[in-house]
């Protein structure tokens, strides 16, 4: 296989990546073939996955809006993946221009090409580093030269926590980030589950499995599980909700059925 000018050296392109994968479903670029054969092989199972991250991209562009609106113009992105049309800091940067946006993700092909992407913004970065080692996060230099942690921040987390599993604690993870945050904070949060989706669970389950055969399990928590995260959090209304119904700009009744698989939620600290 090539290696494309773009991919960094130290990346295996016959491995599977799930950044690249949902780069894949949402009609992007920077992904191999590799990563199309397991996005294929899922969606088998599951035809509707693009209809899936279409909508958590949607509602993530609404959550910043309501944000940017809400007087919170920081936003700490963990997990942002490949950048796509329409990401984080060029949604808050139109709705105000001096909004700071701080990307974090582990994947080589999302760091190497958010620093494309950003190049010129100087109130956009990106970090390579990992969720599970938030102070390695809120220690690094480049979290402390744009995000004022004493003074409110979005913390988004967006279809990141399903693929932390419990032995690698997510709740401590999500509760010592959020404990660094001053108040008015804001959490915004996507997650996979069972509820929602317009297939028998048994079914759905396939689509799981090859994320299970990548080492990269898909945890499919529950509604209760899920609201565990937002301890801490006063939920904002209409609460944890399918994605589609979270103060959506039209009816929910005209979306696909797809878009309604998983659970979304925005929590504000007082």
């Amino acid at each position: 296989m090539e290696r494309p000018a773009w991919a960094p050296r130290s990346i295996d392109i016959t491995v599977p990546s799930v950044s690249r994968m949902y780069d894949f479903y949402l009609g992007g670029s920077h992904n191999f073939e590799v990563d199309r054969e397991a996005a294929r092989k899922a969606m088998e199972f599951m035809p509707g996955l693009p209809k899936v991250m279409q909508a958590n991209r949607a509602f993530m562009r609404r959550a910043v809006r309501f944000a940017v609106a809400e007087g919170v113009t920081q936003f700490l992105d963990i997990g942002s993946g490949i950048p796509t049309f329409g990401n984080v800091h060029e949604v808050a940067q139109a709705a105000d221009p001096g909004a700071r946006v701080m990307y974090v993700d582990h994947d080589p092909v999302a760091v190497a090409h958010s620093k494309a992407v950003l190049e010129g913004n100087g109130r956009a970065g990106i970090l390579a580093a990992d969720l599970r080692k938030p102070q390695e996060i809120l220690g690094s230099d480049e979290v402390g030269q744009l995000i004022d942690l004493n003074r409110p921040v979005a913390l988004l987390l967006v279809a990141i926590l399903h693929f932390v599993e419990e032995a690698d604690d997510p709740y401590g993870a999500v509760a010592e980030l959020s404990e660094a945050l001053a108040p008015g904070s804001m959490l915004v949060l996507t997650h996979a589950a069972y509820e929602g989706i317009p297939l028998p669970p048994e079914r759905a389950e396939g689509a799981v499995d090859v994320y299970r055969d990548m080492r990269n399990p898909l945890i499919m928590r529950t509604r209760e599980a899920i609201a565990r995260f937002f301890e801490g959090y006063d939920m904002v209304e209409p609460g944890l909700v399918p994605m589609p119904r979270w103060r959506p700009d039209t009816a929910p009744e005209d979306e696909d059925p797809y878009a309604f698989s998983g659970l979304a939620g925005v929590g504000r600290t007082a």
